[in-house]
């Protein structure tokens, strides 16, 4: 099957100077030469999301989640979406809180959806976030995809936009070559029944 993934590359800060945005169009643009995607990258700091979440879950709401009105092109982006690569540095040994919110308020958007993690940061790269976003991720049903990008130290590694690592790229085939994968079974799933949630 040639037909190509929804993929929403999320780009999870929204601090002051992040360098999320300059990951996050490398990211881009390996997707694109892979082939296999439809590309949309989604910036959080485009969209205002409030930490305050309503007394409803939308675990049990589903797509009724009474949600901001300036939050509808965020959810339909994720709701169209086939995959995703969620883009995020670490924190304080875990990922942004901007991002738990976009999560937060979102629960059908992920499920029976495949995610993967591109991660940076000090000396673990950003994995903390990542192990944190994988727990995360399993409790609204999507699934994870084991093989990442981590860039340890970045503000050392990157250079004119481009990471100076040599086996990122092939690092970035891998990734996306099992997100495809997992792309088109899960749709196949979708398709053939609904998820018992």
């Amino acid at each position: 099957m040639n037909e190509k993934h929804k993929l929403a590359i999320v780009i999870g800060s929204v601090r002051e100077g992040r360098f999320g945005p300059v990951i996050a169009s490398w990211v881009a643009e390996r997707a694109r030469e892979h082939g296999g995607f439809e590309v949309d990258i989604v910036d959080l700091a485009g969209v205002e999301i409030p930490l305050a979440l309503p007394a409803e879950s939308p675990k049990f709401a589903g797509d009724a989640y009474p949600r901001p009105e300036a939050m509808a092109p965020l959810t339909a982006a994720l709701g169209d979406a086939d995959a995703f690569i969620l883009i995020t540095p670490e924190y304080n040994h875990s990922y942004p809180a901007a991002l738990k919110a976009a999560i937060d308020w979102h629960f059908t958007q992920w499920t029976a959806k495949p995610v993967a993690f591109v991660s940076y940061g000090g000396a673990a790269g950003g994995r903390h976030a990542v192990l944190h976003l994988e727990n995360v991720l399993t409790e609204l049903h999507a699934v994870t995809i084991r093989d990442g990008l981590a860039f340890p130290n970045y503000y050392l590694g990157w250079q004119d936009g481009q990471p100076l690592d040599a086996a990122a790229p092939g690092y970035a085939k891998t990734l996306l070559d099992q997100l495809a994968w997992w792309a088109g079974a899960l749709r196949t799933a979708r398709e053939a029944a609904p998820y018992p949630a």
